[in-house]
């Protein structure tokens, strides 16, 4: 017989848990469940015993929770109760509940299991699925979809990442409903403390860039409103490319929902440069005006050349209030985006109209011309009466070339 190699040492079967000895005994078990609890079995803990109760009662057809508990004056566990999900009565009259007084229990600690039940058991993996105890994550798939939701995964992505992990044809061990619930408790556990975070993670920013500049903005409650910061490449940075700034508003956090802000340029290279970002909590005209100016002192007092927005009437007025030496025109994006929202099929199921609508965008400078062919456009495709195109005509010097000076 060989020996074992020098320093192996085979388990020996107690240091096996219950559920592995269970597995490991299935051949001999014939046409009986797996996991059927026998009087005497012992388990390493209240756990483990739940554990394998939980897979006992999948394999039979119901789910279970925790019983009775009682403890000794000293603080041990005495008696742990298991019982089935259908245990008790409900009390309330009006309540619609599963609960039939079913007596199947499994009790740690006491020599006591009663197998039978007073209800139907189910049949099949979908209606055991809908079992409480039978949707609860294991610890590797919580982790998962921690890691996955901490990199800003959507939850309806993170379902599919999970489903495809157990294959087409078979089913996952808990529901969609489930993912979801455990990512609002990974949610609202996140929250905590969430401030504390943010300036630890400003510090450490800070040891790293010495020229990192936060400015928080404190209401009458000391509570955060608003947020700015800017590495320090940020004022290096704009002090050669200052001549346009976008400011797009358009970004909202996942968690709190909260307007994302950030001031971008373009280098020589025809490259996209951040020079600072902020966090608001309202969108309003004292808001914005509270952005710029701390831009602005970010940036060493000195004033973008021009801005390019979007069409917020609040962003228009801090603007105006806050610099009023830059030239303020709208983004191409944006306007363009708004047009697809207020012209529906005319623009984005005709293609003569949309390509006629880009080349007036791009191409025409002269005013003369810009006049001749958007009238030519308009009485075309007779949108005369467009309440977007009125308001766009009223504007145009916001968005078209040839009244840019």
């Amino acid at each position: 017989m060989a020996s074992n190699p020098v320093g192996v040492r085979l388990p020996a079967a107690w240091n096996y848990g219950a559920v592995e000895r269970a597995l490991r005994n299935a051949h001999s078990r014939g046409d009986k469940s797996i996991f059927e609890p026998s009087l005497g079995q012992v388990f390493d803990s209240p756990q483990e015993g739940y554990e394998f109760f939980n897979m006992y009662s999948w394999e039979v057809g119901f789910g279970i929770r925790y019983g009775r508990c009682r403890t000794s004056a000293t603080g041990c566990h005495t008696r742990q109760d298991l019982v089935c999900a259908c245990e008790g009565r409900e009390t309330r009259p009006e309540a619609r509940s599963a609960r039939s007084g079913c007596r199947a229990t499994l009790c740690l600690l006491r020599n006591d299991h009663i197998s039978e039940h007073n209800h139907p058991l189910s049949a099949s993996c979908g209606e055991g699925r809908q079992w409480n105890s039978h949707r609860r994550i294991d610890q590797m798939t919580r982790d998962l979809v921690c890691n996955l939701r901490a990199n800003n995964v959507q939850i309806f992505r993170v379902c599919s990442i999970h489903g495809s992990m157990h294959g087409a044809n078979q089913y996952a061990p808990f529901s969609r409903q489930s993912i979801r619930s455990l990512c609002a408790r990974l949610t609202q556990e996140s929250i905590e403390g969430d401030m504390d975070k943010t300036m630890e993670l400003f510090r450490s920013m800070k040891m790293e860039d010495p020229g990192l500049v936060v400015r928080m903005q404190v209401d009458d409650e000391q509570r955060v409103k608003s947020l700015f910061w800017c590495h320090g490449i940020g004022p290096e940075n704009y002090s050669f490319f200052s001549d346009a700034v976008t400011f797009d508003t358009t970004y909202k956090t996942n968690l709190y929902n909260l307007p994302f802000g950030l001031f971008v340029g373009v280098n020589h290279h025809f490259q996209t440069i951040i020079f600072g970002a902020v966090l608001l909590t309202e969108e309003t005209t004292s808001a914005f005006q509270w952005a710029f100016r701390s831009f602005v002192e970010a940036m060493d007092g000195v004033a973008p050349r021009t801005i390019l927005t979007d069409q917020c009437q609040s962003i228009c007025a801090a603007i105006s209030m806050e610099l009023p030496t830059t030239r303020h025109r709208w983004c191409k994006w944006h306007v363009l985006r708004k047009a697809k929202e207020s012209l529906g099929a005319i623009y984005s199921k005709n293609f003569g109209f949309k390509c006629a609508l880009h080349e007036l965008l791009d191409e025409v400078v002269s005013i003369p011309e810009f006049e001749t062919r958007l009238a030519q456009l308009i009485e075309q495709h007779a949108l005369g009466e467009n309440q977007f195109l009125a308001r766009a005509y009223e504007n145009r010097a916001m968005w078209a070339k040839p009244y840019f000076t």
